[in-house]
């Protein structure tokens, strides 16, 4: 089995916990600002099972980031549409956000504009760090 696979579910099967617990506290916060908020049992399994796949997806898709013969515009691609995907068929299965295009690009346009405020944010970081490391142990 290929070794970035196995890297993928290992991520994935670490971290996908994470998922059920933050919809526990969402669905908690809501509870107190929303009058009369009940979920049906069917709504409550869908959302812990898809945002546990949710999860597992993103932190599994970390990998792609680290397969070192990948150029940087494939491994981005690719983590970029794992997660997207991800969380489009989460909302949409869930019915957090409707089956709408207008809404759907909505939504679309503000997932692209934070990945890659998030990924600038990661990358500069990393830059600005290894840079001090650089001269720190190499001047």
């Amino acid at each position: 089995m290929n070794k970035y696979f196995k890297e993928f579910l290992r991520r994935g099967l670490m971290f996908s916990g994470f998922g059920p617990i933050i919809l526990g506290i969402v669905y908690l916060c809501v509870s107190y600002s929303v009058e009369d908020f009940s979920l049906s049992a069917r709504e409550i399994l869908l959302a812990i099972i898809s945002t546990y796949l949710l999860a597992f997806v993103q932190a599994g898709a970390s990998v792609f980031n680290q397969i070192e013969h990948w150029v940087l515009p494939k491994s981005m691609f690719l983590h970029f549409s794992f997660i997207y995907v991800a969380y489009v068929v989460c909302y949409l299965i869930n019915s957090w956000i409707p089956f709408e295009l207008m809404v759907i690009a909505i939504f679309t346009a503000v997932f692209v504009v934070i990945y890659f405020a998030v990924w600038l944010i990661v990358f500069l970081s990393i830059k600005i760090t290894s840079k001090k490391l650089n001269t720190k142990f190499f001047a």
